[in-house]
């Protein structure tokens, strides 16, 4: 079980318990279920839309939970520990509401920002090209402005809930070239809707885990965008991406937490139940220290995505921390998940068992949201920086 909770508040104890019990008796059941058959958990969405779960960062005034982000995910990686694809979706609605409510207006917010949070509208996050991934001052996705429209051309890659969600935060480029000395300054954010024509999804990316969360390219094919939907100003979107992804990486760290507990339990579980040589085989010595170093490695991710999340409920500084927090936390869950597959022996190899799934699925975390090479490097820029 995870490590006792220590919450600024008995209202925030409450909500951490609420997740649990969703997670518990929602979630955990129908996960492996949906995993094997490929199927989009929409509906466990609008159940953590109506629970008050799917905006809880952000203010009351547009329906969110205005709650810490310490709490928000400590709440995200108790629905990770149960389903990993939806806490990772979890992370990236948050995500993909971010631009709405940190860059647009009053009235951008009224507009959208409510059904968002209350769980009609679920959210994509539309940065990643073919050829601009870490690179993101690289994408050439274009709109162009005609009259009260911006037309976008390009596709989108790897797109999380790509050909589900309801809109898309989308990073364009609305000048210069992906080339030029300014390249990061022709960049802008448009809140695209689902509906736009000439936007589509291409055929869902076939993925060795997180299989009930779909994964697309999203191609744009002179798709008309209203210019009341561009988010912060013309050329800000490289800005607004980058703070966005600060926050995002501690969602991802704080799932990869989740799915780590979740494989530390299982291996718990079935060291106690597993007798060799006439005693449980969590009685020797070999097997005590394998379980210990995997306590030990989720109990330090989880360390590192609070303290970040604390530096950011104050107001302070946190990228440098949140690249450590989604590299300790995405790096422990690979070796915690690969760890119990081996407590569990033949059996972990088989399907049988959630912690071949787990492993699977802890492979992308350290891909996504900046891989962990690309964490490395900024984190030694931060260094540098002094």
């Amino acid at each position: 079980m995870p490590a006792e909770r220590l919450l600024p508040t008995t209202e925030a104890e409450d909500l951490v318990a609420l997740a649990r019990e969703i997670a518990t008796d929602e979630l955990a059941p129908a996960a492996a279920g949906y995993e094997e058959a490929e199927r989009f958990p929409r509906e466990q969405f609008r159940l953590l839309g109506a629970s008050g779960l799917l905006g809880l960062p952000y203010p009351e005034r547009w329906g969110g939970g205005e709650v810490p982000y310490e709490v928000y995910l400590q709440v995200l990686e108790e629905i990770a520990t149960a389903w990993m694809s939806v806490g990772v979706g979890l992370s990236v609605h948050t995500m993909s509401c971010f631009a709405l409510a940190h860059h647009g207006t009053d009235a951008q917010r009224d507009r959208w920002l409510p059904d968002m949070l209350g769980g009609d509208l679920l959210g994509a996050y539309a940065l990643s090209e073919t050829r601009a991934g870490s690179d993101a001052a690289a994408l050439n996705t274009r709109a162009r402005r005609e009259a009260e429209h911006y037309v976008i051309t390009g596709a989108k890659a790897w797109i999380t809930h790509g050909g589900q969600a309801d809109y898309y935060t989308t990073m364009v480029r609305t000048s210069g070239s992906p080339d030029g000395p300014d390249r990061g300054k022709g960049i802008s954010c448009l809140l695209v809707d689902a509906d736009t024509p000439g936007l589509t999804a291409a055929p869902a990316e076939r993925k060795m885990g997180l299989t009930a969360s779909t994964t697309s390219q999203m191609l744009f094919d002179d798709a008309p965008v209203d210019t009341g939907r561009l988010l912060g100003a013309e050329g800000e979107g490289l800005k607004i991406a980058l703070s966005s992804l600060a926050s995002g990486r501690l969602g991802i760290a704080a799932c990869s937490v989740g799915l780590a507990q979740a494989a530390l339990d299982e291996a718990v579980a079935y060291a106690r139940g597993r007798s060799q040589f006439g005693k449980p085989i969590i009685d020797f010595q070999g097997m005590e220290f394998l379980l210990a170093d995997m306590a030990a490695a989720v109990d330090s991710a989880r360390a590192t995505y609070l303290d970040a999340a604390r530096r950011r409920d104050r107001g302070r500084e946190f990228g440098r921390q949140s690249s450590v927090a989604k590299l300790v936390a995405t790096d422990a869950a690979m070796k915690v998940t690969t760890d119990a597959v081996q407590v569990l022996g033949g059996a972990g190899y088989t399907r049988d068992f959630p912690v071949e799934r787990y492993l699977r699925e802890a492979k992308v975390p350290q891909i996504f949201e900046g891989t962990n090479q690309i964490q490395r490097m900024l984190i030694a820029r931060s260094l540098r920086a002094g």
